[in-house]
């Protein structure tokens, strides 16, 4: 079950989503793709979509320290991306 969330992680979402949108990618590409974000907040952000539901986290099969996140809901995320974030 999908959990709400606060705006400020929602925008980090959509930008990743639109990075990514249903294939999996790394905590490295996720830094990449949120810029202007150090990697203490690319942390907290994928452990927030991580236990509201948003992202499913498996093992890399290369490096088993290493984590493959992807979202759950493509569907849903689809329609979230088209929702415009105000202030």
């Amino acid at each position: 079950m999908l959990r709400y969330l606060p705006k400020w992680i929602l925008r980090r979402a959509k930008t990743l989503w639109g990075s990514f949108g249903s294939r999996k990618f790394t905590f490295a590409e996720a830094e990449k793709a949120l810029d202007g974000d150090d990697s203490r907040m690319v942390a907290v952000v994928l452990s927030e979509l991580k236990r509201s539901g948003w992202l499913d986290a498996s093992a890399d099969a290369e490096h088993a320290r290493k984590k493959l996140y992807r979202f759950t809901h493509s569907e849903t995320m689809k329609e979230v991306v088209k929702i415009e974030i105000v202030d």
